[in-house]
């Protein structure tokens, strides 16, 4: 008779099932204010189940909204938390993604393997990772997600050429213009992080709006005297995370596919992580954190696009400087200011630093999947920085937009800090 062994479950394990849940998004092509969503509630399960076995972790559901108490393990089972956090996670996903199959062949080569480990703990451990995640997917179907899918679409007609336009290759209509309407985790409402104006708009030579669209242009013509050897150059591709890049090659159109800039700071959480060596525990803690500021990030990054509904340098420099001048990234499909990355990352700089420290140095290979060399850093500030700027440097935002874009992110992700209590983790 085959002798049953306790179940192990490590904080690798963790992180592998965070980067399947990656991958399969990459396939699907979420956009990234849809992606940030599904890393929140996926990492959110896993943590819920991680704070019945350990105490010490904060309570999130006394801090969001018509949350309630996940339901209490039995004390007499024999539940594994770290596998049915897994389980929770992954349950979570599948209600998330398009392409189940991926992920259910991912969950049953585990299940085989914990199966055939220890039956009893398996399946009592499963049965109360289920009930956690059908817990909260009751209550994360009430953020009102459902309802924007069948919202109208944003209307793009005008005579203002101030207003955002569909822009090449493929004019796509602006995704997610209803965004704002999602029930945030932290945030009293979408525009309580509503950043500084920008610059009046206006095609007089002079004025601070012409200023930074001709800066725009001009940073393009510099870098490409430079070459592909350029340090801006290398910013722009390594922060692109840009999931949906179209290409056109004569009458043929195709995808590259790519992480969105929420992926890759759950990737930069994940190295952190790593290097910290923190537990599974831990490392869930790390993960959740991170996602609910991408999230409320996004939430209120997108309550200011469709707001100021501001038009792409590419849109202006086309019509009225260089008909012939693309951008180094491919502009994404919805309006200007305030600049996605600068917010998100600056949100999620914030959060990290309080985890992991001031100068926590990391070499960050995110992007080695997608052909892009490592770079280092000395801090996630200075990534955050960096992250912000390659969207001048990209030729798709105008200054203002980066820089009062990631002060709105790291006012943002100091609230995260306040209001969920985050604290350090000692390792």
């Amino acid at each position: 008779m085959k002798e049953n062994k306790p179940i192990v479950v490590t904080a690798e394990n963790y992180h592998q099932t965070v980067d399947k849940i990656t991958d399969i998004m990459v396939h699907d092509i979420f956009s990234p204010p849809v992606a940030s969503r599904i890393y929140a509630y996926s990492n959110l399960a896993a943590y819920q189940v991680m704070r019945q076995e350990d105490k010490n972790l904060i309570d999130f559901t006394t801090k969001f909204e018509e949350l309630e108490p996940i339901p209490k393990a039995n004390s007499s089972a024999n539940i594994n938390y770290k596998l049915a956090a897994l389980v929770a996670k992954i349950e979570i996903g599948k209600k998330l993604i398009f392409s189940e199959d991926l992920l259910t062949t991912y969950r049953d080569s585990l299940y085989t393997e914990w199966e055939e480990t220890n039956k009893d703990e398996f399946n009592s451990s499963k049965d109360y990772g289920l009930a956690v995640a059908q817990h909260l997917s009751s209550w994360m179907d009430k953020d009102n997600y459902k309802e924007t899918r069948t919202m109208p679409k944003y209307s793009v007609y005008s005579d203002d050429p101030g207003r955002w336009q569909p822009t090449p290759p493929s004019y796509m209509d602006g995704i997610e213009p209803h965004w704002p309407k999602i029930r945030p985790f932290t945030l009293d409402s979408a525009s309580q992080f509503k950043p500084l104006p920008h610059p009046e708009f206006s095609l007089k030579k002079g004025t601070a709006f012409y200023d930074e669209l001709v800066e725009v242009y001009e940073i393009k013509n510099e870098m490409e005297k430079k070459g592909d050897e350029a340090e801006e150059m290398k910013i722009a591709q390594f922060w692109d995370c840009n999931p949906y890049v179209s290409t056109q090659r004569g009458h043929l159109m195709f995808a590259t596919k790519k992480i969105t800039p929420g992926g890759h700071w759950m990737g930069i959480c994940k190295i952190a992580s790593k290097k910290a060596e923190l537990d599974f525990a831990q490392s869930s803690y790390a993960y959740t954190t991170t996602a609910i500021a991408l999230a409320d990030g996004f939430i209120s990054c997108w309550d200011e696009k469709y707001r100021s509904n501001l038009v792409r340098p590419e849109t202006l420099i086309n019509k009225y400087i260089d008909e012939n001048w693309k951008p180094v990234l491919q502009t994404p499909p919805f309006p200007e200011y305030s600049s996605g990355h600068s917010v998100v990352s600056g949100a999620a700089s914030i959060v990290l630093t309080r985890i992991f420290g001031e100068e926590f140095n990391f070499e960050d290979d995110t992007e080695v999947k997608y052909g892009l060399p490592v770079r280092s850093f000395t801090s996630f500030s200075q990534a955050a920085n960096e992250a912000a700027i390659s969207r001048l440097y990209g030729g798709i935002h105008y200054r203002s937009a980066v820089e009062n874009g990631i002060v709105q992110g790291r006012n943002l992700g100091n609230h995260v800090v306040e209001n969920l209590n985050i604290q350090p983790l000692t390792y």
